[in-house]
């Protein structure tokens, strides 16, 4: 070896360069070598080499030897470049370090044992029979068995006396054995290696091993191919790592899809078995179940752990029961593997002679007797962490396969930790969307009607159905009020977003329309004021730094059966089907208005002349509109199914839901469907009055003969004296035209109309006040009262109610 640094100069010469050369050191060191080539070397085709070759060159050079004979010596020359500097500044007052050399080349050659020695063969014979790394036969060209290393031995499980000149599908029956028979064919036929890929258990194996294969075939000097080297590499460890590996990458697309607990443990039961164990479950904490969160290190003692699911591997479970059902408890003693997992935070691995599971099994013989039919005797118990909260544990069994290592082993305890920690985050998502969910839902339906009021307007059926897991809770909502009059009014309305906020928002606007209901507000006014208070909400919402959204739609109608007109209003909503008694459905021809929260913006009422017997269909758009159809495709369903509607409208509810909505709807579904009735002239008397005192008389008289001729002869004295006192209020201080109206439905009710748009109010009237009282006495008489004002002035109405009278 000899060592030539940048400069060209031999920098190091050993004793075999010395040998080789006849040179010894002191004569050589720090003088240039080219003196020791017998043909000089151009500097172009130095770089030229390091160009070609820049860490390796080999090569034959002419050298001239110290009695100055030439020889040709193959040699090979390493080449070294300088590591860069890593210094990033100098020290003021300092100087700068030389700079390294640019290159070093170490040239070495053998000296002593260049040529072949009678050992090396059997040097070459003790490599093939003492490899350690992999198991080797060789075949013939008849693909005859010859012999193998000491490391192919156990693989086959006979010795080569037996099995010497026999065939491979002669030596192991293995199914995959053909597809070896057939590599080591083509290698022989090719003259190429060939390369397999095997899963299977040889002869000399109790468990299927994975192998990768090379088939070489063996060709002597001439070329022709005298045999085939079987050489197999034993990678079981790695395939099961790849195997871990791809179980994790499962887990990590197919577990936690859904935000339901139950999904979500069904979805890590999917995944692991077959391909990790024969059974396994996952149970979780009853006390979560009351809200009780445990974080970690907190459990100790015996558990109750409540079955969420549970897996068996294919051909189990047809047979087998297993120790716990789905939905039930079972407690565990702090010495099991559950219990143990829980207490500690990891998890456990445990066999059947381990002292703890047979002291688990003498005290619970129904789970012995079941461990003991499905063949169990390795189990791993994992604890399911997720934010510093304890969940539960899942739980896995293996019994014995041909086809996969027989015991857990600690690369799976990991494993199934890792599959347990992924699922415990997703169950915890789930769980708390869940109890979020909940409290939404309940707070949505507390605030949706309980039942519908009794009136004799319309029939009345509805369906509300919350969205699916992944929306959320809506803040859809519907209502029926009562009106004055005998008229109804029908809502269906839709919050934006979802949540307990959209729920506490639907509320809010819940109220506030049937504040305003009360107040009688035509559709359209009804709808102004909404707006207003949709916008005040938006402003308090972002005065408060939240970022939720503020934003509705509603569709309000009002039903008059005396008139038997129905006047619709829409702010951003679907507008109503109407189907009439001859059963053609189309949608409401009304002008649909900005959703809620725009402002500056007017909405349109519309009126529409409703036989009895019609059907109205209000909605909200998660009915009708879904990600695979459009609104026009849900009306035009909606439509369809309307039109062949049940005389009963819970049916047709039903028919409606059922070709609307597939399993969880995507979005809240609110339906409210009415059939209108009508009162007839029978149940309804007017008479104009003239705008004189004398006329109030009169009034009582006729209220007092239409009372008798409906039999309502008990509330004939409370009718006279409010008819009386309202007519005269309306002589007094309204305007002509004025109109006494008595309508006899489910209440009494009186109506006196005129041209003024003066509301009358209560007030306490003095001992010695002439007038005033005459309001408080329609006020203590009447069941209720009010006032309604119309385009023509106002009207006030009073409702004896016999039951209360």
């Amino acid at each position: 070896m000899a060592t030539v640094d940048a400069r060209g100069q031999v920098a190091d010469w050993n004793d075999g360069a010395q040998r080789l050369l006849g040179y010894p050191a002191a004569e050589v060191v720090g003088r240039p070598a080219a003196r020791l080539l017998a043909e000089p070397v151009s500097r172009e085709d130095v770089r030229q080499a390091v160009h070609e070759y820049p860490e390796r060159w080999s090569g034959t050079l002419a050298l001239r030897h110290r009695d100055g004979h030439r020889m040709e010596v193959t040699v090979i020359a390493h080449h070294f470049a300088p590591e860069p500097s890593t210094e990033s500044a100098i020290e003021p007052g300092t100087e700068p370090a030389a700079e390294p050399e640019a290159e070093t080349w170490r040239v070495v050659c053998a000296v002593d044992g260049r040529e072949p020695r009678p050992e090396d063969d059997d040097l070459a014979r003790w490599a093939f029979d003492q490899q350690p790394c992999c198991s080797i036969a060789v075949y013939d060209t008849d693909l005859r068995y010859r012999r193998s290393n000491q490391a192919m031995a156990p693989v086959v499980g006979l010795p080569d006396s037996v099995i010497r000149g026999l065939r491979i599908e002669d030596i192991t029956s293995q199914p995959q054995t053909g597809n070896l028979s057939d590599g080591m064919r083509r290698a022989l036929d090719s003259g190429e290696p060939v390369h397999l890929e095997s899963f299977q258990r040889t002869g000399g194996q109790h468990r299927v091993h994975a192998w990768d294969v090379d088939l070489a075939p063996l060709k002597n000097p001439e070329g022709e191919v005298r045999g085939v080297a079987l050489v197999a590499h034993d990678t079981t460890e790695q395939f099961w790592a790849r195997k871990r590996l791809a179980l994790l990458n499962e887990a990590a697309s197919r577990v936690g899809s859904t935000l339901d607990i139950a999904q979500t443990a069904t979805e890590l039961l999917e995944v692991t078995v077959p391909e990790l164990a024969d059974f396994a479950s996952v149970d979780l904490l009853t006390t979560l179940e009351e809200d009780v969160e445990l974080g970690e290190g907190a459990i100790s003692g015996t558990v109750r752990l409540r079955r969420i699911g549970h897996r068996f591997a294919p051909g189990i479970s047809t047979r087998l029961k297993t120790v716990l059902d789905v939905g039930a408890t079972d407690t565990y003693p702090d010495f099991t593997p559950p219990a143990r997992a829980l207490a500690t935070g990891s998890g456990v691995l445990s066999t059947a002679e381990d002292r703890e599971f047979i002291h688990w099994m003498e005290t619970d013989a129904v789970r012995a007797e079941r461990i003991r039919e499905q063949g169990f005797h390795s189990m791993m118990a994992v604890p399911l962490l997720a934010r510093g909260v304890t969940l539960g544990a899942a739980v896995f069994y293996r019994r014995s396969k041909p086809d996969r290592m027989e015991r857990f082993d600690q690369d799976d305890l990991l494993l199934a930790e890792e599959l347990a920690a992924r699922a415990a985050v997703a169950i915890d998502n789930a769980r708390r969307y869940t109890r979020a969910r909940d409290t939404a839902l309940s707070l949505q339906r507390s605030l949706l009607p309980q039942r519908l009021p009794e009136q004799s307007a319309v029939e009345v059926a509805s369906r509300y159905i919350p969205a699916g897991a992944r929306s959320g809770i809506g803040g859809d909502w519907f209502d029926v009020i009562p009106l004055s009059g005998a008229r109804v009014a029908l809502i269906v309305g839709d919050v934006v977003g979802h949540g307990i906020h959209a729920s506490a928002t639907m509320g809010r606007l819940r109220t506030a329309v049937r504040t305003l209901a009360d107040v009688d507000l035509p559709p359209d006014e009804l709808l102004t004021y909404l707006d207003d208070l949709v916008i005040r909400l938006s402003a308090e919402t972002e005065a408060a730094d939240r970022s939720e959204e503020i934003g509705a739609t509603c569709c309000y109608a009002v039903y008059d059966p005396a008139a038997r007109t129905c006047t619709f209003a829409t702010a951003g909503h679907p507008p109503p089907v109407i189907v009439s008694p001859a059963g053609k459905a189309e949608r409401a021809r009304v002008s649909v208005g900005p959703p809620l929260g725009i402002g500056g913006l007017p909405f349109e009422a519309r009126v529409v002349e409703l036989p009895e017997g019609s059907l109205l269909a209000l909605c909200s758009d998660g009915l009708i509109e879904t990600r695979e159809r459009d609104t026009d495709q849900g009306f035009e369903i909606l439509c369809r199914v309307l039109e062949h509607a049940s005389p009963s409208l819970e049916a047709t509810s039903d028919a409606v839901i059922e070709a609307l909505v597939s399993g969880r709807p995507q979005d809240d579904v609110a339906l409210l469907v009415a059939r209108t009735r009508a009162l007839d002239a029978d149940h309804v008397a007017t008479w104009d009055i003239p705008p004189d005192p004398a006329s109030v008389a009169q009034a009582r008289k006729d209220v007092d003969q239409r009372l008798a001729s409906w039999g309502l002869p008990d509330l004939t004295f409370a009718a006279e004296l409010i008819a009386s006192e309202l007519v005269t209020n309306a002589i007094r201080y309204g305007a002509a035209p004025i109109r006494l109206r008595l309508i006899h439905d489910r209440a009494l009710i009186c109506e006196v109309s005129d041209a003024s748009s003066t509301s009358p109010h209560l007030r306490r009237a003095r001992d010695f006040d002439e007038g005033g009282r005459g309001l408080m006495l329609v006020a203590q008489m009447a069941h209720r009262w009010g006032t309604r004002h119309t385009t023509l002035g106002k009207t006030i109405w009073a409702e004896l109610n016999p039951a209360y009278n």
